[in-house]
């Protein structure tokens, strides 16, 4: 749908001076408008914020000084204030209006950079957070959606302040933060405050991004990710891409550091570094000794090309001028001018002789095909690459996998040199497979408390999903019984694991069950057995009562009374030998059925002719115990525990 048709303030005039010709984008904090400045007829771009926070008297005090304070920087890397005001509920910026797109679309677009197009990006970054430094000022929420590249390739800071304005509010912090949790410092997590090193670290955070393509933290819960910002240390970007130099490693980590001490003091230091590590970088093309920068520190990239190429056998241009001493006698030199011209005419004649013979040898040397174009492997089977790479006349090597959220395990995501370069047909080409989706096993959380183990689980890369309860006569309340997935399962990085909780421990269940079996039972769940026997019409040693009873909520250790039968005072009978009139029946052997899967257990049983019941005693799906046993008349009812 078209936000301007759907936008109410598309065709408003604010403050009797913005026309706001249509909506550019809309964030967290606020909605950025293209609109015209009708006293000055220029166009600017308007940040109005959110009605929420326009409507919090604190934040609009603090927004406005903040505003003044970023009025006064002047920097060709920041974006500049105009002015601020407001009109009604609409709380507004002024701002600079930079065509082009943030890092975070290119990022989006293009993956990781090449590791000198991230530094000269990230350098006036530096540059214009270096400048708020020295002014007093501190951005507090560097990230890729604050730089903006404009069409003419210039590199824009945006935002300064607003995070400060947000902080002081009355609104809730919870969501407004989300957005940049993956970007905030130790000390911001853990105390809420942040200084010039503060931005330092985002800067750090930002440039492992840049040349890697994910944050050090990314697909978590925030609560994970603040954790491991406190706790853990960002890894060296050639942990996730090999060729990054060193000296990248080195400012990457010195930036991120988790005790601000030890980072570069402010983002100007931090600049000093950063211009060092693309000083010693090699320009596009060139390795080894010849891998430096020209004399005044620039880019190749940002240098005119001459269109000249070093000729084989020849001395290659020092780039000074040659000045030579005038003869002493006029006459000497007319008379030698003549020879000088002849022999500048001869050599300018060989040296075009040789760069002719230069460029026909080059051409024969691509004529003959010596030089072939690496296809476009990517998104193939690692198997079917390797054969078109072997058919195209290369030999294949098979780099070190990458984890792979979105390109199935292997299936190749890159190739070394990338698809579309000139190479040397017999050459070296590296593919890159995908492993797949990164995954983590469960880890191993049973006895814990349901916070704890959410911790851990977290901690791991993982998440809570659902959390269920259920009674236990071997787990206390609250603790966790287990986990689904179980333990040591592998899990996608990010995803959930559910975890059962146990609401108690619940006495067992052991009435009909013979006196030693029922005693052994409750003495090995540690429980203290006392036994008090009393005459009953039941067989002798049958337990006829417990407390706690069955099914109750007890603590571990207790002590548990067990009512057994020691049968009737008379001594006990079976029915028929007291009473004639009933029939004596068929007796039957029990099968032993412990151990054996209940369902089978009971089908067996029925079989034999008996009647069953089922008790849960530990909750499995097999019999622990059966009474009565040895010989029954057929027909009796046998309970099983399970």
């Amino acid at each position: 749908m078209d936000t301007t048709l759907t936008d109410p303030l598309v065709g408003q005039v604010l403050d009797g001076r913005y026309r706001v010709e249509s909506r550019i984008a809309r964030g967290g904090m606020a909605s950025v408008y293209l609109a015209l400045d009708v006293r000055l007829d220029r166009t600017v771009a308007l940040k109005v914020m959110h009605r929420s926070l326009a409507e919090d008297p604190q934040f609009v005090r603090r927004f406005i000084g903040e505003a003044k304070s970023v009025a006064s920087l002047s920097h060709p890397n920041i974006v500049q204030v105009f002015d601020q005001g407001a009109d009604g509920a609409h709380v507004y910026l002024s701002m600079e209006y930079v065509p082009g797109r943030t890092l975070r679309d290119v990022l989006r677009q293009r993956g990781r950079l090449p590791a000198r197009e991230a530094l000269e990006i990230v350098i006036p970054a530096l540059a214009a957070l270096g400048a708020a430094h020295q002014a007093g000022l501190v951005h507090r929420d560097v990230k890729p959606e604050n730089v903006l590249l404009t069409d003419d390739g210039r590199v824009k800071v945006v935002d300064f302040g607003l995070a400060r304005a947000v902080e002081a509010s009355n609104q809730t912090k919870t969501g407004m933060m989300i957005g940049t949790i993956g970007y905030m410092s130790p000390e911001q997590v853990t105390t809420g405050t942040a200084d010039a090193r503060s931005d330092v670290y985002a800067t750090g955070i930002m440039l492992f991004e840049l040349l890697t393509g994910q944050q050090p933290y990314g697909g978590e819960t925030p609560m994970s990710i603040a954790y491991r910002h406190v706790h853990e240390t960002v890894p060296p970007p050639s942990s996730l891409v090999p060729d990054i130099p060193p000296s990248i490693d080195a400012l990457v980590t010195a930036a991120t550091d988790k005790d601000p001490a030890r980072r570069p003091a402010d983002a100007t230091a931090m600049l000093v570094a950063a211009v060092e590590a693309h000083r010693t970088m090699p320009r596009p093309g060139q390795t080894g000794a010849h891998a430096t920068l020209p004399p005044d520190g620039r880019a190749g990239a940002d240098r005119p090309a001459t269109g000249a190429h070093p000729v084989p056998g020849l001395p290659e241009p020092t780039g000074r001028t040659m000045i030579q001493p005038l003869p002493d006698l006029a006459t000497e030199g007319s008379r030698r001018r003549g020879r000088r011209r002849s022999g500048a005419v001869w050599f300018i004649s060989v040296l075009a002789l040789v760069m002719v013979a230069g460029i026909a040898f080059s051409g024969w040397w691509f004529s003959q095909g010596r030089y072939t174009t690496v296809p476009d492997l990517t998104n193939k089977n690692i198997k079917v690459a390797r054969q078109e790479a072997l058919k195209a006349g290369f030999a294949v090597k098979i780099g070190q996998g990458r984890s792979d959220d979105k390109v199935a395990k292997d299936v190749v995501l890159d190739t070394q040199p990338g698809a579309g370069a000139e190479a040397l047909k017999g050459s070296e080409l590296t593919l890159i497979p995908s492993l797949g989706p990164e995954t983590i096993p469960v880890p191993k959380v049973e006895g814990l408390s349901k916070d704890d183990a959410a911790a851990k689980i977290a901690e791991v890369g993982l998440t809570v999903g659902r959390v269920s309860k259920t009674a236990s006569d071997t787990v206390p309340r609250d603790q966790v019984i287990r986990t689904s997935p179980m333990v040591g399962k592998r899990v996608r990085k990010g995803g959930s694991v559910d975890i059962v909780v146990s609401a108690g421990l619940i006495m067992p269940d052991v009435s009909q069950m013979m006196r030693d079996q029922a005693e052994k039972f409750l003495r090995d769940k540690g429980f203290n057995v006392q036994i008090d026997e009393t005459a009953d019409d039941t067989p002798p040693g049958t337990v006829i009562a417990q407390d706690p009873s069955g099914g109750s909520e007890v603590v571990a250790g207790a002590v548990v009374h067990l009512t057994v039968s020691k049968g009737p005072d008379q001594g006990w009978h079976w029915p028929w030998e007291t009473d004639p009139s009933q029939a004596q029946p068929d007796f039957v052997n029990v099968p032993d059925v412990r151990f054996k899967d209940l369902r089978d257990a009971v089908h067996e049983l029925q079989a034999a002719g008996f009647k069953v019941k089922t008790r849960r005693l530990v909750g499995t799906r097999r019999v622990i115990e059966e009474n009565p046993t040895g010989q029954q008349p057929r027909g009796t009812t046998i309970t099983v525990w399970h």
